[in-house]
């Protein structure tokens, strides 16, 4: 109860925008367990994700994929870039970037060794201008609360991303008004942070609230719900580089 109280105080005195995001995530609890796809309506909302991007992938040939150079923003505990491995990629193409340092050790535990795996802020990270043929961004930007952080770190981003690259995202559009430690990215929003880029996007995830219902009892109503747009509460897209 000590450090939670230190930790709320923190984030209401006005630090800088990452220890803000390190304060509320450690007071999230236990965010591997919520990363589980073992619940049913997660499952469900992952295999969405992943025929979405696998769609935007198929811009390149299955004798690309080995040699593509991949970059992850907020890699977590390291699932996603385990998804990257079995649909083919190379692993030491791979490196993933963690504000969170018990993240990072959980990720090099189950991820091949040659996966490079950095922690620290994401926008100070020293990679060459143009050197990743993808950057993937999932549900990092709606834990940002600062505007001007959030642009900082698309400007860097996209530096990454090499011409004729691009940027896997993933994240919700709408607000929570049940967790204030996070906030929608509207396309609106996604454009206004990557002017140069073009983009495509699709809505997906049906709204969580409904999903757990459904994945509890009813999982074979989750694709019929899903159906209807106004139900879904995330993008994914591509977000495009010109050559």
């Amino acid at each position: 109860m000590r450090l939670q109280s230190r930790l709320k105080k923190d984030i209401e005195t006005g630090m800088d925008e990452v220890r803000n995001i390190e304060a509320r995530y450690a007071l999230r609890g236990d965010d591997l367990e919520r990363s589980s796809i073992v619940p049913c309506h997660r499952l469900l909302s992952h295999q969405e994700k992943e025929r979405v991007f696998l769609k935007f992938l198929r811009r390149y040939s299955l004798a690309q994929i080995p040699m593509l150079s991949v970059l992850e923003i907020g890699s977590g505990f390291g699932q996603n870039l385990m998804q990257f491995i079995r649909w083919g990629f190379d692993p030491s193409n791979l490196t993933g970037s963690e504000l969170l340092p018990d993240r990072t050790e959980i990720a090099k535990r189950t991820l091949p060794s040659s996966v490079v795996l950095v922690t620290g802020d994401s926008s100070k990270l020293s990679i060459a201008d143009g050197a990743c043929d993808i950057v993937l961004i999932s549900t990092v930007f709606s834990s940002i609360l600062d505007d001007s952080f959030q642009k900082d770190l698309a400007q860097v981003a996209w530096r990454f991303v090499r011409p004729g690259g691009g940027i896997l995202w993933y994240d919700f559009i709408y607000n929570n008004p049940k967790n204030p430690d996070v906030r929608g990215v509207p396309l609106s929003r996604i454009r206004e942070l990557f002017p140069e880029a073009n983009f495509t996007f699709n809505r997906v995830t049906l709204a969580p609230p409904i999903a757990r219902r459904v994945g509890k009892t009813l999982p074979g109503l989750y694709s019929v719900l899903n159906s209807f747009p106004f139900l879904r509460t995330h993008v994914a897209g591509w977000i495009g580089k010109p050559r």
